[in-house]
């Protein structure tokens, strides 16, 4: 061995010393605040630690201490929660061998893996949309049936969500994204508010006009795949839309919400032939199909029709406040370039149940609420779809009857991921 690789050999070792001294000492922090949130302790400062929103979250700590709600049992929970994953963001920030790692990576990666089947089937279905597009482009009847198909597939695919299913077997995976036509009719019983016919009913005065489509993401992996999927057949297949804008989470956020490491890795994961494990139940036609649609996502990417929000002029700030502790009620006054952007848009789709929740204000509303009196200020302010699976108990615009019959037969109906809701609001006429 050459002195030179001596040297070099040496060096590594004592970064891996390093890093692996760094990565026990974020443990170690980890454990600590697992301690004092059990006990109750104060919420303490987000360290500076160069990344976004540290004295905002801190500025808001503040106001809670002053109102003495400034504990992890006292304070609101939808900040408590945000405010937990800034909090771990920090701790690996503050470490050069951890700064900006994800620690959820592999889990979303794992989850996505496990896919396979479910993804595979969807790539056969938008497949026999491609060979049958003459038939069905230009007669609004035949797109409906259509329409309704690839909303119940975006919609259902918020069903796993890995900040809340933990403990999920390959055999519950597959179950929970069955996307089959039966699948899907049996599935339309448990959405509790369907605004599938409203929201269609606006989209078909869009005809021809370019407008844009904003998707504000929740979840990784075969939800993000999902939402690529009917963001490509209302731009492939009908004449409403020509330009989609995705809109990510700037750092691990909520174990599996979307961040642009991650939306980049699912385009590449899904050209890999080698990325999902070995199926004997799937041809070679199915693995054809998949990559034929996601070329072409590819090449939408190429060419801007598709596109990350991080990626637009002043973007990157704007996507700041997906991660900040507020309901969405604030969004005009904390992030008004976000809001000016929105209102140029022809739909925006909200997906999942952060995202719900922070649109009604994570208030526990009665259920029989209009939606357009949970979401405050923001009705009105721009063509509003927020498709969401139940995983906590907000939830509005539900006829009482339904709601109670299901307490009465004790369905978790609030919290199990089995129920949804569809819900639109159009832009105000005076917007």
């Amino acid at each position: 061995m050459t002195l030179e690789a001596r040297d070099s050999d040496t060096l590594k070792a004592e970064e891996l010393s390093k890093k692996i001294t760094q990565g026990q000492d974020i443990i170690s922090e980890i454990s600590r605040l697992k301690y004092r949130m059990a006990r109750d302790h104060e919420l303490e400062d987000i360290p500076q630690d160069g990344d976004i929103l540290v004295a905002e979250y801190n500025a808001d700590l503040e106001k809670l201490k002053q109102a003495s709600q400034n504990t992890w049992f006292g304070a609101p929970w939808l900040y408590a929660e945000c405010y937990l994953y800034r909090l771990i963001r920090a701790y690996f920030n503050q470490k050069t061998y951890w700064r900006g790692f994800d620690s959820f990576a592999a889990q979303k990666e794992e989850m996505f893996r496990n896919s396979g089947a479910a993804i595979y089937q969807i790539a056969n279905t938008m497949h026999e949309l491609e060979s049958e597009k003459a038939k069905f482009q230009g007669d609004p009847d035949k797109l409906e049936v259509l329409f309704k198909e690839m909303i119940q597939i975006c919609l259902w695919g918020n069903a796993t969500d890995l900040s809340l299913l933990t403990h999920l077997s390959q055999s519950d995976i597959e179950h929970l994204q069955t996307v089959g036509k039966e699948a899907q009719e049996a599935r339309r019983e448990f959405i509790l508010k369907d605004d599938q016919n409203a929201v269609w009913t606006y989209i078909k005065t869009l005809a021809n006009q370019g407008k844009r489509l904003d998707f504000v993401l929740d979840n990784a992996g075969f939800e993000l795949f999902t939402d690529f999927v009917f963001a490509d057949f209302l731009v492939t297949y009908t004449p409403y839309f020509s330009q989609v804008v995705f809109h990510p989470k700037l750092f691990p956020w909520f174990v599996s919400d979307v961040t642009p490491a991650d939306f980049a890795k699912t385009i590449s994961s899904l050209l890999s032939t080698a990325f999902f494990p070995p199926n004997s139940t799937i041809s070679s036609d199915s693995v054809a199909h998949l990559q034929q649609m996601v070329t072409r996502w590819q090449k939408y990417l190429d060419e801007g029709i598709f596109s990350l929000a991080t990626n637009i002029n002043n973007g990157q700030k704007m996507t700041e406040f997906w991660t900040g502790p507020w309901p969405y009620w604030n969004m005009n006054e904390l992030a008004p370039e976000l809001g000016q952007w929105l209102s140029g848009s022809g739909l925006v789709i909200f997906k999942g149940d952060l995202n719900y929740r922070k649109l009604a204000g994570d208030v526990k509303w009665p259920v029989s609420t209009p939606f357009s009196a949970a979401i405050g200020p923001l009705a009105g302010s721009f063509p509003l779809l927020s498709l969401r699976t139940n995983k906590a108990d907000v939830a509005v615009g539900i006829d009482e009857k339904v709601a109670e019959d299901l307490d009465n037969r004790g369905e978790k109906w609030r919290v199990s991921g089995k129920y949804a809701l569809v819900s639109f609001l159009p832009r105000s006429v005076d917007q």
